[in-house]
């Protein structure tokens, strides 16, 4: 199950060139809209079909929204691609061997009065099998095609989370060069 927010639990704080400069926990960085280092993880299938999750309805922001295979917070020192394979395993049940592919910042409103101000870094992996979520983060899942996914978001773009639709077209070049998925 997943564990609820609490005092102690850190985000890094960085600056605009991934530099470390602090800890804060992590309901006040997204009160406040401190710039925080973040992953977000995305898995396709042999079929270059994206796993996605909709968020859980317990979840304290985003729930109930769809987004990418997992995302979420390294700890301090932990690194990147250890972090998103211990949050993976975690929320979705899978193992996956895990890529980085790129990086950017992005600073948006969210729902209950936060913000998420995040240096995010982008991972990409293959997965073809069933996920098996943990049910406090996740409340289901599926696999959708990168064109079904452009119809959706231009259509019913509050179906989906901030963060997706920020990097969705980044992910999507990144597809487009040799070797991407």
């Amino acid at each position: 199950m997943s564990e609820p927010i609490s005092a102690e639990e850190q985000v890094v704080l960085v600056n605009e060139r991934d530099e470390a400069i602090g800890t804060m926990g992590k309901l006040r960085a997204h009160q406040e809209g401190a710039l925080h280092r973040a992953f977000s993880v995305f898995l396709f299938d042999d079929q270059g079909r994206l796993l996605l999750q909709r968020r859980a309805a317990v979840k304290y922001h985003s729930a109930g929204l769809w987004t990418n295979t997992c995302c979420s917070h390294p700890r301090p020192q932990e690194a990147i691609v250890d972090a998103a394979n211990r949050r993976l395993k975690e929320e979705m049940g899978i193992e996956a061997q895990l890529a980085l592919r790129f990086s950017f910042i992005y600073h948006a409103s969210l729902d209950n009065g936060l913000q998420e101000h995040e240096l995010d870094h982008v991972l990409f992996g293959r997965f073809a099998g069933p996920a098996k979520p943990d049910p406090g983060e996740v409340d289901e899942w599926k696999y959708m095609t990168a064109d079904a996914l452009d119809r959706d978001l231009n259509a019913h773009p509050e179906r989906y989370t901030v963060w997706l639709r920020e990097c969705w077209q980044r992910v999507r070049a990144e597809l487009a060069k040799p070797g991407a998925a």
